[in-house]
């Protein structure tokens, strides 16, 4: 099969196994407690990403919406599945986050570097999960299966870092969210619906630089806004899986290939 022909596929590392996005359902594969390899699947959410794929700024978020979508309806179809911050430390972090970010605001000086600084704390959760249990190692797997399969080769012997990763969504997110909430701030806008409205802009404007990547590999622009996602995933997002934790893996793959070629 040509990569022409090979469906395109998403995922999320679960903290316990593998959720697997493809074109029009999910699945997903989870290592139980007693040591079981769990599978479940079903129909993606529609929330208009067809309709909206010519529309800059909108497809993007509208592609997170409908992905973020499919969280509860796997942890309806599949209990065991553990999601990224089910953690109570890193539920901690968030908390934590939080206030640290409204007390940068509180006593800095420089707009600017007051919302750099709160762009960089909001990383805290996330590196939180990352650094506990096995959602680094599991974050592994999404690549290495996926790869594996885009390359026709063993997931074993694929790498660990890959282009797609939402990693490459951070730096520009990060840089969107403090440009925007600098300007909001001086032209003396607050409050709730301000904040959101920048986090969606900033969302918008990173998905648009990770198409624009996509549509441009070889470029060294290309290159040089991947770096801080590779260095990401090298240094933290991702570790090594073991035997049993591939094994997931293949089980969530193999049956996001069955739905999907069923739908078909």
């Amino acid at each position: 099969m040509s990569n022409d022909d090979k469906l395109r596929l998403g995922g999320m590392a679960l903290r316990n196994g593998l959720l697997v996005h493809g074109p029009t359902h999910w699945a997903a594969a989870v290592r139980t407690k007693d040591g079981e390899i769990a599978v479940a699947s079903g129909p993606k959410p529609d929330l208009g990403s067809k309709a909206a794929e010519r529309l800059p700024g909108v497809r993007g978020v509208v592609k997170l919406a409908e992905a973020m979508a499919v969280i509860p309806l796997v942890k309806r179809a599949l209990p065991e599945a553990r999601l990224p911050m089910q953690d109570a430390r890193t539920l901690g972090t968030m908390g934590a986050a939080a206030l640290a970010g409204q007390a940068v605001r509180t006593v800095a000086r420089s707009v600017a570097a007051r919302e750099t600084a709160v762009a960089m704390i909001s990383l805290a959760p996330a590196l939180m999960a990352l650094r506990s249990g096995d959602l680094a190692a599991y974050h592994g797997v999404e690549h290495k299966a996926i790869a594996a399969y885009e390359q026709d080769g063993d997931a074993a012997d694929a790498l660990k870092e890959h282009d797609r990763c939402g990693s490459h969504l951070v730096a520009p997110m990060l840089t969107a969210a403090a440009v925007g909430n600098v300007a909001v701030r001086r032209a003396g806008l607050r409050g709730p619906a301000v904040e959101a409205a920048v986090g969606l802009g900033s969302a918008a404007v990173a998905v648009e630089v990770f198409a624009w990547s996509e549509r441009h590999p070889e470029s060294r622009l290309t290159r040089a806004l991947r770096r801080p996602g590779h260095e990401i995933q090298r240094v933290v997002g991702t570790r090594e899986p073991t035997t049993e934790q591939l094994q997931v893996g293949r089980a969530a793959l193999d049956e996001i290939l069955r739905v999907e070629a069923t739908a078909a």
